[in-house]
């Protein structure tokens, strides 16, 4: 299958753009390939392109002042990956993003989005439609992370994830859980899947 099909598909899932809208929507996004542990994005920099994943993992990640990091999102195919919040606002970001593994993805630009959106308003309401559905995701991970013990939160990523267990180093895991690694590898041993 295309690159663009499968960006066709994932669009056609959420929200079926009419014919024109659609070619529109797919014209704008180009192939762009990462090697393992590439900074797609990095904080203090404004996030100017969004990424469609056809093949890899990545992580958005914060910093903090002591230097430590904790992972905020993974993402895989078929998602969208880049930080979202500085793409749509054009402002400096608080987070970084890198691949975890070697990705392939098709990549546009906010200018050429942001184009498209003010002469195609079906493309506008959906990008309102995804931008929804990731509010709601980040919506139901505040609970998980507020609320969920953390064999809960194991439990859940594992449930909607499972495939990372075995390709994302389990410390970024760990660190996406809000444990550490100690903790970690003994709620792997005691935990079934």
């Amino acid at each position: 299958m295309d690159e663009r099909d499968q960006l066709r598909n994932f669009i056609a899932a959420v929200y079926p753009l009419p014919l024109m809208d659609m070619e529109a929507f797919l014209s704008i996004w180009e192939p762009f390939q990462a090697k393992r542990k590439t900074l797609l994005s990095r904080e203090g920099e404004k996030e100017r392109h969004l990424y469609f994943v056809i093949e890899g993992i990545q992580r958005v990640f914060y910093t903090g002042d002591d230097e430590r990091d904790a992972t905020i999102v993974f993402t895989y195919p078929p998602s969208f990956s880049g930080v979202a919040d500085s793409f749509l606002t054009q402002t400096s970001s608080r987070f970084s993003c890198e691949t975890l593994t070697p990705s392939s993805f098709l990549k546009t630009d906010f200018n050429q989005l942001d184009g498209l959106m003010k002469v195609h308003h079906e493309i506008e309401r959906m990008i309102r439609i995804l931008t929804n559905h990731a509010f709601s995701g980040v919506l139901h991970r505040i609970v998980e992370t507020q609320c969920f013990t953390a064999e809960e939160k194991f439990r859940s990523l594992f449930a909607r994830s499972p495939h990372l267990l075995n390709l994302v180093p389990h410390k970024y895991i760990a660190s996406y859980l809000g444990v550490d690694a100690t903790n970690f590898s003994k709620m792997l041993a005691k935990i079934r899947i």
